[in-house]
């Protein structure tokens, strides 16, 4: 196997591959990154424990037992690293990618990994290719245009057996990862696996009363950590141990479970082609009416023409004459085309003079509100500030790949957001003017920033810049403006992340609290389909991954011949649906109310949730032998 890329993803993705499917991996990083990253993740901790240090002393001395951050190992047995600028001809050569079984290119630029991909299926036509590529229309033409070059050199044709270990797949870590960012951020929000029309939606649940009802839904696919309730316990991992969170438990440990620990269960699951999530509030460049004007001057607006329907009304009870006669004089009497009522009435007079004066008080609200509604649509494709008395929204911290795909899903789910940006040219604000979402430049670190996104009626605070520190050092700014304020972090490193969710748990004890890690939760994903297999997708489960992948259960003597029940292997993999490949009424194919005692046969395709190991313990023994091997 061999990983080429620029940033954490590699290093990330190269471990998964060696430890989890213990494959050999050759990485090639440019030349500064195996000496300059560990130096610089070491300034980040540095810097960050000085931050809480200052802010929260008290709360480390407190969680000072509980662990203590390591520096970087070196490279495990099994990996052999190169440096080189770019990923030419000659470096992927000596990389060995023309004996390579699969090549994955998670380089940080688009460009970068499609002349490298190009350049590696001229060397190796068999070779299995995983891109990591932002831009998802262009992604789905070099897929074809890879997977049309492998067959023609293979002499078969796309799709067919000859080629299949040649296909190309594209992925991007953003899409991967911003699902579940967007899903902590909100309570009450599931996390959503969502690809090709599959939907699974897994949702926590406190903590059941022994010998309670059941609650409906799927079997249980997490229990969440035993000390959940312990200011200072860590958000677990995969070195948790026993007190950490649970994947894939048997009905026993759930049974034990009852009343301590909380679940993670699918509530709902549908397949339809085509679905797609409701669209958000505000989506599009033309702007609603209520935007073309502001509050004040609508009710001008209301307040006027009330006055004039009151002119009409008491018309009509003076004159005795038609209602709509009567509203269409006094129009006549406004905008001072009638005649003077001379010989009329003392009413009809006074209503006349009336009737003009609003007149003259119509003619500068028009005014202003052409002017304003021209400013509007002017300034439509201009960034929005956080409007008056904007409250239950979530602050964005960032705009860059990761930030604009959140920010894309959580106006999916309508939920208001505002954005904080340093850089004015960042990537993510031509979305959110298209979107038009509030965003506010300036450097999050400042005073002042952070109030101007009205962070303290904020309901949470989604930290997503490439920065930990950056990260951190907003979160602590914010808690300090709201000391219950919900906050997620993007934090790259295990252990630096352990220290800072412990500290802060500690300092704030009833406020919630989560590290996600963009790289840990799209990794899995660039592994299994390095492995041959499209990962469906990824649930977080604290800070540990739960896989939804598909199978052929021929092949696979851990399935095949066995009941549903039989298969099951807690801790490692679960048989949740059937493909029959015919689609139901009002669904599809899937079926998801699979018996026990359902017998698995090899030609079966079964949808399944694994854990890491899980899954690759599966590969493996269908790649070491049995059909299809």
């Amino acid at each position: 196997m061999v990983v080429c890329g620029d940033d954490g993803l590699a290093h990330r993705l190269a471990a998964e591959l060696r430890g989890v499917y213990e494959e050999q991996v050759t990485l090639v990083v440019p030349p500064a990154e195996r000496t300059a990253r560990p130096p610089v993740v070491g300034r980040a901790r540095a810097v960050s424990a000085a931050l809480l240090d200052r802010v929260v002393s008290a709360a480390v001395n407190r969680a000072a037992g509980n662990g203590t951050p390591t520096a970087p190992s070196e490279p495990a047995s099994g990996q052999r690293t190169l440096e080189a600028v770019e990923a030419t001809e000659a470096v992927l050569a000596e990389a060995g990618v023309e004996r390579a079984a699969a090549l994955a290119l998670v380089y940080d630029d688009d460009e970068t990994n499609i002349r490298a991909a190009l350049t590696a299926r001229r060397l190796n036509p068999r070779l299995r290719l995983v891109l990591r590529l932002y831009n998802r229309r262009l992604g789905q033409h070099i897929e074809e245009l890879l997977d049309q070059a492998a067959a023609l050199a293979t002499g078969g044709a796309p799709g067919d057996g000859a080629a299949s270990d040649a296909s190309t797949t594209v992925l991007s870590d953003a899409d991967t990862a911003a699902p579940a960012l967007a899903a902590t951020a909100v309570v009450g929000t599931s996390k959503v696996v969502q690809t090709d029309g599959l939907l699974l939606r897994a949702v926590e649940r406190l903590p059941a009363e022994p010998g309670g009802p059941d609650l409906p839904g799927l079997p249980t696919l997490a229990l969440l950590s035993a000390n959940a309730n312990d200011p200072a316990f860590a958000d677990g991992s995969e070195a948790s141990g026993e007190q950490g969170p649970l994947l894939l438990p048997d009905a026993a440990a759930v049974r034990d479970a009852a009343g301590r620990r909380g679940s993670v269960v699918l509530e709902q699951v549908s397949y339809s082609a085509g679905s797609a999530l409701p669209a958000g509030r505000g989506v599009g460049m033309v702007p609603s009416f209520a935007s073309l004007f502001s509050r004040r001057l609508r009710f001008s607006l209301a307040g006027l023409v009330a006055c004039v329907f009151a002119l009409a009304v008491a018309l009509w009870l003076a004159t005795g004459i038609h209602p709509l006669g009567a509203l269409y004089l006094t129009l006549l009497d406004l905008f001072s085309i009638n005649d003077p009522a001379i010989g009329s009435s003392t009413d009809r007079q006074i209503l006349q003079l009336l009737s003009g004066l609003v007149g003259l008080l119509l003619l500068p609200v028009l005014l202003a509100a052409v002017l304003e509604a021209l400013g509007t649509f002017r300034g439509a494709g201009a960034l929005r500030r956080p409007p008056r008395g904007l409250g239950g929204h979530v602050v964005l911290l960032g705009l860059g790949k990761i930030g604009t795909r959140v920010l894309i899903r959580l106006r999916e789910l309508n939920i208001p957001v505002v954005c904080v940006e340093a850089g004015p040219e960042a990537r993510g604000l031509a979305v959110a003017r298209r979107l038009r979402v509030p965003v506010v430049l300036g450097d999050v670190t400042q005073e002042g920033v952070l109030e101007a996104a009205k962070i303290h009626r904020a309901h949470a605070l989604l930290a997503v810049t490439s920065s930990d520190t950056t990260n951190l050092e907003a979160a602590l700014y914010a808690r300090s403006l709201r000391p219950d304020l919900r906050v997620v972090l993007r934090l790259y490193d295990d252990d630096f992340a352990t220290a800072v969710y412990r500290t802060l748990r500690a300092a704030h004890p009833q406020a919630l609290t989560r590290s996600r890690s963009v790289s840990h939760l799209s990794a899995p994903s660039f592994a299994g389909a390095m492995m041959g297999r499209q990962i469906l997708g990824a649930i977080p489960v604290e800070r540990r991954v739960l896989l939804f992948a598909a199978l052929q259960v021929g092949g696979h003597a851990q399935l095949e011949g066995k009941t549903v029940g039989e298969a099951f292997r807690a801790g490692y993999w679960r048989v949740l649906a059937l493909d029959t490949g015919r689609e139901r009424q009002g669904g599809s194919g899937l079926v998801w109310d699979l018996p026990d005692t359902y017998v698995l046969r090899g030609s079966d395709r079964v949808v399944l949730a694994a854990t890491r190991r899980g899954l690759a313990e599966l590969l493996r023994r269908r790649r070491r032998g049995g059909p299809g091997a």
